[in-house]
This record gives structure tokens, C-alpha cells and sequence, in this order.
């Protein structure tokens, strides 16, 4: 009497334990509560017969099956125990949007896989990783998951196979990815009358090297059977030694299956009306299998060998192992919903406090406590801090030319990021502000003077207005200032544009580092913009009004020409200069007259010095006067150019634009630090705190979303008590379940000692 009823009532355990998962699994996902579940992979090569395996170990068909590759993306069936399915219910998950799911029959299922095959065959790839899971509630099942992969590829060597060599490489990389997963169980097929031919077995043994947590199966047995001739060579098949199949084996020994070809449906092609039908045809088919066995080797097969062949012997033991790996993890399931229990305890009275705040004056408290916080963080970050992680807040001088600009010469050329010290280094906050001020100082310090042309010379040089004489002073001074304004104007704009990008990155960082301390302001995203809208515009025009100060400097400095300002080397234009009359006076001497000339010019010359400057007649005043003769001909009465008159203008200049130059440099960053970087300092606060506390006075309950607020923290606590009481009532089933499986466990123990 004791052993009929012991079967009812391990059905009956095993239904209230699948019932117990089955929950768990509505619950972890309606509440996106984590939940590893065992599963079954199967794994084979192409036309092994993976799906019709899969089809016929779920008692219905939904694949698309045949010969060649028929399955191009995995599909993942996720089982569920319901009692009062006695038809599968099946639901496709959508591909866009995983949370939702349509209801589809098992003929709609069929033809959206077969499409999904159509499209991929004419994909470049072919292949994609990306699952097709379809949900199936059903009487016959227990809570598991079963994932057909598509079949691997043993394509021919050569370069005219290379496609399919690629194809075959596409599938593996898929394929070796799925079996990764410690907790899933391995269903390797083999279509082989000869077990040394490890086809499968070679590829899923990298991956499970001892087999410990594979299930081999032989397809198509009915196929191998009557190639066997003699006894001898079925019994190696049946019961292979230990050494051929390397490692222990789940299960101690291979499966072997056989499922009936042809389909169910009402075509004229389909062989089966039903899924009862197609169920019954398997069944056949085992039998048919045994007795073709039992002939062949002449004998009964034992009780041993049977409980290996047929479908219904692998979906028992599979469902045996799943059982075994459920009740495996009840003892682990417990103390998990315990956590989860508190969590969702602590959930719950964060919201409960969260509802109690939403006060005005409490969130007006909080308000000023959150900007009070922020502008701490900021002034931290300028400062220096290490407390954000470099590697998900830092940039590299690379990262940040890339998003806030490089500064680039008129050449276009740009300075090598080895150049400068810490480049490859992932700055924020003030380290980054310095290393981009550095980089402006480097780029504009070595920036020279363009070249110029003898007609931009020429043409500079025009009319005065009081005579037609050439004043090169000014001629190198409206180059110059040209020069300049046309070559730093650039750079202006390219640092505020550099350290507004600097800038604006320390509002996130500063988030995370509220977010670490506990300070932030979550759930009030209204709020949250509205400071963040304030710091960027604020940032902004900060940047805009300094860069124009900048602009006022530079174009008063390259509009009025101040030598106490722009010459700034002049003792080297003075050597310069001396270089260039040492220069004329030996071209002079090579040029001399004759002796007797020269005698008789000497003679005109110093009459015409007595004449005007009778108190001047040494040979020292008469060579100085020539010479200024000649300078005023080249420089102010005669248009033509000389070289000295080039080479002057060219070293003038050249000091002009050198003191520009300098005085550019040292006031733009000096005028950004001040009107750029100090603002935030001083000037932000004061900003941040009017414009909160005039939001106040508007609109506190826009600007917090008081309504919205109460309404989803009330929506939300109602979930939590939800979530709450199923826990709690879970939490009872499995210590239920848990005490009857230990109480199970200590009566086998007792019942040999008696």
C-alpha cells in the first residue's frame, strides 16, 4: 500500500515544487527580481536533427525542420508549469521590446521562424546571436528552458568554400558563447554509428572538458540499425567503453533517439493531424527501435539498456536532472527571497519617508541642501579631487580635442600630443582646466609671424596726406597689426570653446559624486534640469563675456601701435639694424670711384660743406652726411624697394608682432581666469540661489512635481506591499518544501538501518 502511494505523492511534491518555481519565475519577472534557472542547450551539427529533437521532446512542433540550415538564430523556449494548459499557450517575445510578448498559435510560430530564416539567408552573415524566445505555458512540462542552436558547419577546405568556411566560424563563435553558462546543461548530438568519430563531442569539450555537465544523444537511430551487421558492433554502440567518450559523462551513457519524419497540419503535405498523433508516432517509433535492437543482437535488451533509447527515456531523465537541480537550489532559494525581502522592506520605507517629505517646506530644505552640496562638489573638482573614478569621467588630451576642439594654427597644423606633458593622462575638473591652458600657451608661444610678400609691402606703403614720400614705420605697423589680428583671433575662440567643454563636464561629475554621498536629489528630474539648464547657461554666457573682453584687448592692441608695448627686443632690432648699415657701407666701398674721380668729387663735396656747414669740415661728418642722404633716398623719397628698406620693414615686423604676440598670450589667460574660471566660483552661487529660490516663489509644485511625485511613489509602494506579501508567501512555500525534502531525506536514511 505504502508503494502505490509513494509515486502519488512525489507527483504531488513535485507539483507543488514546480507550482513554487513557477511563482518565483512570475515573480522575478514582474519585479525584475534575479533568478538563475537551469536549462537545457542543444548543440549539434547540421541536419543532426536538433529541432525535430527538440520538437518531439516538447510534445508538439513549432520549428521549421529539413534538411540543410534550418535554424539561423537560437530559440529559447522558457517552459512553464500550468495545470490547466492541456494545449501549449505560446507567446513570441518581441524582438524591439523584451518586457512584452503577443500571443500567437503554433502554426504563426512556424512560419515567423521560417521568415526569420528566409531573411537572414540573404544577409551578408547569415547567422545572427540574437534569440528568438518564445514563452509556452503547457500541463506537460516542468519550469525549464530549452535553446536549439543553429547547427554547426564542417565545411570542405579550399578557396572556393571559403563563404561557408565563414559561415561555420559565424555559427561556433554563437554556439560557444551559449555554453558558457555554467548552469546550463548540455545536450550534445551525435549523428555517428562509430563513437571514435567525436564530431560535436570535439567542439563542446573545449567548453566542458570532462563532460560533466553534458548529455550525449545518438540521433536517428533507426537509420543506424540496419547498418550494423554484426551483434558485436551493437553492443560497442550501445554500451561504448569509458576511454572513448573522455570524461564522465553526465548521465553514465549515451541517449539514443529516433523521431518519426513528417509534419502536423491539414495540408495535403503533412503526414499528422495532431500533435497527439505526432506524440503516438513517437512512441511507435520506441518501440520499433527496441525490438529492431533486440533482433539484431539476438537477445532482451535489459531494463538498463531501455531506459537509454527513446525520446521518452531523455525527456525523463532530463526532467529528472531539472528536478534533482530544482531541489538543488531550494535550500539556496530560501535565504535569496530573504534578501530580497529586505531589500524590498528598505525599498519600502525610503518611500514611505520620500511620501512624508513631499512637503514645501521640507523640499525647499532639501533644495537648498542639494545646491549648497553641488557647488561644494564643484569647487572640490577645481580644486583637486580623486574621489570620480578617471576611467569613466577622465579624457585624454586626445578624447578632449576629439569633443571640445584643438587649437590649430593658420596651417592647419596642430601640436603632437607627445609634446605635451600628461596627454595620455584621463584628467578632469581643474587638472584638465591647466593642461588645456598649458597647451594654449605652447601653441601660441611657438606661433610665428606669417610670411610676407613684396607686394603686401608695396601696397602697404600708399600716399600721407600732406606728401608722396613712404613712412615704412607705419608701413610695418599696418602689417603687423593685420598679421596679428588674422592669426591669434582663432586661437580666442578655440580656448573658450576648450574650457567651456572643461567646464560643462563638471556637472556630471559632480552628480556621481552626490549620487556616492548620498545627496542627491533622485526622483526630482524636473529639478534636476532646471540646475542643470542654470550651470550650462551660466557657464556659457561666463564664456561668451570673457571671450569678448578678450576680443576688446585684442583689437585695441592690433588697432593703436604703443613701441613701450610692442617693441619688446629692442636691443636685437638695434643689432639688427647696425648688421643691415654695416652691411650698406661695405656695398658702398666695393662701388667707390676711380682715384682721380673720387679726388675731384672729394674737392665738389667739401666746397659744398664749406659753403653751407663751414664749421664742419672733418671726413667723419662728410661720410655721415652722405649716408643719411641715401637713407632719406631709399626711404622716404624713392618708391622703389630695396632690399634694406624690405629687410627693415621685415625685422620691424616682426618685433611688432612678437610684442602682440606676448601681450596676447599673457592677458587671455590671464582675463580667463578671472572672468571664466573665478565666476564659478564667486558668481555661481549667488546665481544658482536666485534662480532657485525665484522658482519657489513661481511654481514650487511644477519644479518639484509634487502631483506626479505622490502619484507614482504611491503606484510604486502599492508594487512594493504587492511584491512584499508574495515574497512572504514564497518565502513559506519553499521552507514548506524544504522541510518535507529534508524530512524525505532522513526517512531513506532510516529505512535501511531497519
Amino acid at each position: 500500500m505504502e508503494a502505490m502511494e509513494e509515486p502519488s505523492e512525489g507527483v504531488e511534491a513535485s507539483g507543488k515544487l514546480y507550482e513554487a518555481y513557477n511563482e518565483l519565475h512570475g515573480l522575478a519577472q514582474e519585479f525584475e527580481t534575479p533568478f538563475d534557472a537551469p536549462a537545457v542547450l542543444v548543440v549539434g551539427h547540421q541536419t543532426d536533427g536538433k529541432s525535430a529533437l527538440v520538437e518531439a521532446l516538447m510534445g508538439f512542433q513549432f520549428n521549421h525542420v529539413g534538411g540543410g540550415t534550418k535554424t539561423r538564430r537560437p530559440i529559447t523556449l522558457h517552459m512553464k508549469y500550468k495545470p490547466d494548459c492541456e494545449l501549449p499557450v505560446c507567446r513570441l517575445v518581441s524582438d524591439s521590446d523584451p518586457s512584452s510578448a503577443c500571443s500567437l498559435s503554433l502554426p504563426e510560430i512556424q512560419a515567423y521562424i521560417e521568415a526569420e530564416n528566409a531573411r537572414l539567408a540573404k544577409e551578408p552573415c547569415e547567422f545572427s546571436a540574437k534569440e528568438i524566445v518564445i514563452l509556452v505555458d503547457y500541463k506537460y512540462c516542468p519550469n525549464l528552458t530549452i535553446i536549439d542552436t543553429p547547427g554547426l558547419i564542417a565545411p570542405a577546405p579550399g578557396k572556393n568554400n571559403r563563404a561557408l568556411q565563414a559561415q561555420a566560424r559565424a555559427v561556433e563563435a554563437i554556439v560557444r558563447a551559449k555554453m558558457q553558462h555554467k548552469e546550463f546543461i548540455i545536450l550534445c548530438l551525435e549523428d555517428c554509428s562509430d563513437w571514435s568519430n567525436a564530431t560535436t563531442r570535439k567542439l563542446v569539450m573545449q567548453i566542458d572538458a570532462e563532460l560533466s555537465r553534458t548529455v550525449i544523444v545518438s540521433t536517428k537511430l533507426d537509420t543506424k540499425i540496419p547498418q550494423f551487421a554484426r551483434s558485436s558492433d551493437v553492443e560497442v554502440f550501445l554500451r561504448p567503453p569509458a576511454r572513448t567518450l573522455d570524461g564522465c559523462l553526465l548521465g553514465d551513457s549515451p541517449f539514443f533517439t529516433s523521431v518519426p519524419s513528417g509534419r502536423v497540419g491539414a495540408g495535403r503535405d503533412s503526414v499528422y493531424k495532431s500533435n497527439e498523433e505526432f506524440k503516438k508516432a513517437i512512441s511507435a517509433r520506441e518501440t520499433e527501435d527496441v525490438s529492431s535492437l533486440e533482433k539484431k543482437l539476438g537477445r532482451t535488451l535489459t531494463k538498463e539498456e531501455i531506459n537509454r533509447i527513446g525520446i521518452s527515456s531523455l525527456k525523463t531523465f532530463l526532467e529528472e536532472l531539472l528536478l534533482k537541480r530544482y531541489m538543488d537550489n531550494v535550500p539556496l532559494v530560501v535565504p535569496l527571497l530573504d534578501k530580497e525581502f529586505r531589500s524590498a522592506t528598505r525599498k519600502l520605507r525610503e518611500i514611505n519617508q520620500e511620501i512624508s517629505d513631499l512637503d514645501v517646506l521640507k523640499l525647499k530644505e532639501k533644495a537648498r541642501s542639494f545646491r549648497d552640496a553641488l557647488l561644494t562638489k564643484l569647487s572640490l573638482l577645481l580644486k583637486g579631487t580623486v574621489v570620480a573614478p578617471p576611467d569613466k569621467f577622465g579624457e585624454t588630451l586626445q578624447d578632449e580635442r576629439a569633443v571640445g576642439g584643438a587649437f590649430t594654427s593658420s596651417d592647419g597644423l596642430q601640436v603632437p600630443c607627445k609634446m605635451m606633458p600628461n596627454a595620455g593622462m584621463r584628467l578632469y575638473g581643474g587638472a584638465q582646466y591647466h593642461r588645456a591652458m598649458a597647451e594654449f600657451r605652447l601653441v601660441v608661444g611657438n606661433t610665428k609671424c606669417p610670411p610676407i610678400t613684396r607686394e603686401e609691402i608695396v601696397n602697404a606703403c600708399g600716399v600721407e596726406d600732406i606728401h608722396d614720400g613712404t613712412n615704412y614705420s607705419r608701413t610695418a605697423c599696418v602689417i603687423a597689426v593685420a598679421k596679428a589680428r588674422d592669426t591669434f583671433e582663432p586661437f580666442l575662440h578655440q580656448l573658450g570653446f576648450r574650457l567651456l567643454h572643461i567646464l560643462k563636464r563638471l556637472l556630471p561629475i559632480s552628480f556621481y559624486l552626490l549620487q556616492k554621498d548620498g545627496e542627491y536629489l533622485s526622483g526630482h528630474s524636473v529639478f534636476l534640469r532646471r540646475v542643470e539648464t542654470a550651470f550650462l547657461n551660466f557657464a556659457e554666457s561666463t564664456e561668451r563675456q570673457c571671450r569678448e573682453k578678450c576680443m576688446e584687448d585684442l583689437m585695441s592692441t592690433t588697432r593703436y601701435v604703443t613701441w613701450s608695448i610692442h617693441n619688446k627686443n629692442r636691443p636685437g632690432l638695434r643689432q639688427f639694424l647696425e648688421s643691415i648699415a654695416n652691411l650698406e657701407s661695405a656695398q658702398s666701398a666695393h662701388q667707390d670711384p676711380p682715384a682721380d674721380h673720387k679726388h675731384e668729387q672729394s674737392k665738389t663735396d667739401s666746397k659744398v660743406i664749406h659753403s653751407n656747414a663751414p664749421n664742419e669740415s672733418s671726413p667723419g661728418h662728410h661720410t655721415m652726411d652722405t649716408r643719411l642722404a641715401d637713407i632719406l633716398d631709399n626711404t622716404l623719397w624713392n618708391r622703389r624697394l630695396a632690399p634694406s628698406s624690405e629687410r627693415i620693414v621685415y625685422a620691424l615686423v616682426q618685433q611688432i608682432f612678437h610684442g602682440i604676440k606676448e601681450h596676447f598670450l599673457a592677458s587671455s589667460e590671464l582675463k580667463f581666469n578671472c572672468f571664466l574660471l573665478m565666476p564659478v566660483v564667486d558668481k555661481l552661487p549667488a546665481m544658482l540661489r536666485e534662480d532657485l529660490e525665484s522658482a519657489f516663489e513661481d511654481d514650487l509644485d511644477n519644479v518639484f512635481e509634487i502631483s506626479h511625485l505622490r502619484h507614482s511613489l504611491g503606484q510604486r509602494k502599492r508594487d512594493l506591499e504587492i511584491e512584499l506579501k508574495r515574497i512572504q508567501r514564497l518565502k513559506e512555500k519553499f521552507r514548506r518544501i524544504n522541510d518535507e525534502l529534508s524530512s524525505q531525506q532522513l526517512r531513506n536514511l532510516r529505512i535501511p538501518s531497519s
